[in-house]
């Protein structure tokens, strides 16, 4: 009974820790929704596949959010077209590559300044990496959820038939645009035009809400969709992560600390299953500093944000299945390589 109630503590605290992220992450994916012109954003990008998935990384230094918080802020910009590289790029570095964590790993790490240089660079290396392995896809639809790819297939129809009508000859404002602050998807998937709606509203009464109280009220139905969306994935990440610190005996991984091999193995899995935020995070593993390797303290610093139980049930929502295992794969393989160079190389 006692080992139920501390998973239950384990999971609101999981759950109380994540949760402010995902509220952070769900607000700046609205923003982007009606701020930034998707065409626009797609022309700046680099088409090449390296150079979009450094630029896609370096994103996240902009977007100072952890591995709960770049989910749906990713979710949005696959959305908006933006290319593959970019998005997964973004994706996996967001939650180290930003100045929050970097000054928390410094301050952890204050007499040990190369912890801080090496998670960088190797969370930098990893991201870009796998962003030019999946650029190989140019369309991600194949890589999304179906109801997702359903949402990316309107939004291209919708780009498509505006630009259709641009070559024709037609007037730019009679169409549904996708265009900033002009675009939002309805609950049953149809497109919404926010300046029509306003208009009308207008037009059918003198006492209508103001065009930017009626902005306002849409992007608040976003983040309910999307938080009710993400908030059920977090919740069912946390529950498995708070089971596996319970009844999963710690001993059994720190025993694996001993040799240069399994230090860095069982750092990795205690990265994913203790599921930590990557804001506090090097706290935690500095507290295993006398015990594991640092490499393996590397290891545990570059893998968590990017693969732990917390963080893939919330890319469930985004990945189909496949998507997800390659991607755990890959990383772990990469992350095992970089921290075993590290180890004897440095």
């Amino acid at each position: 009974m006692s080992q139920l109630y501390n998973a239950f503590t384990l999971f609101l605290s999981l759950l109380i820790e994540a949760f402010p992220f995902l509220l952070l992450g769900v607000l700046l994916s609205s923003i982007l929704l009606l701020l930034i012109d998707e065409e626009r954003l797609i022309k700046i990008l680099p088409k090449n596949p390296f150079l979009g998935a450094l630029a896609g990384s370096c994103i996240g230094f902009l977007f100072p959010v952890c591995e709960c918080g770049n989910v749906p802020v990713a979710r949005r910009l696959l959305m908006q077209g933006i290319p593959t590289s970019a998005a997964i790029g973004f994706l996996l570095a967001a939650p180290t590559i930003n100045p929050v964590v970097i000054w928390s790993t410094w301050v952890a790490f204050r007499g040990q300044p190369e912890i801080v240089v090496f998670r960088i660079v190797f969370s930098l290396s990893i991201a870009v990496f796998m962003g030019c392995v999946f650029s190989v896809e140019k369309d991600s639809r194949p890589l999304l959820q179906p109801f997702l790819a359903q949402r990316v297939t309107r939004l291209r129809h919708q780009i498509s038939k505006r630009n259709l009508s641009t070559q024709e000859g037609f007037r730019q404002d009679s169409l549904t645009l996708l265009q900033s602050g002009t675009f939002l998807l309805d609950k049953p998937g149809k497109p919404l035009s926010i300046e029509a709606m306003a208009e009308t509203a207008i037009a059918s009464s003198t006492n209508s809400t103001p065009d930017s109280t009626k902005r306002f009220k849409l992007v608040l139905d976003n983040v309910v969709q999307e938080l009710r969306e993400l908030g059920g994935m977090l919740i069912l990440g946390s529950s498995i992560a708070a089971c596996l610190q319970v009844f999963v005996p710690r001993e059994m991984i720190l025993d694996l600390g001993q040799g240069t091999i399994s230090s860095i193995i069982a750092m990795m899995l205690l990265a994913a299953i203790v599921s930590i935020c990557s804001t506090v995070d090097s706290f935690f593993a500095l507290s295993f500093a006398s015990t594991f390797t640092t490499s393996s303290l590397l290891a545990f610093l570059v893998f968590g944000p990017m693969i732990d139980i917390k963080a893939i049930g919330l890319m469930f929502s985004i990945f189909k299945p496949r998507m997800l295992i390659y991607l755990f794969v890959l990383i772990a393989q990469l992350t095992f390589i970089l921290a075993l160079y590290h180890s004897y190389f440095f």
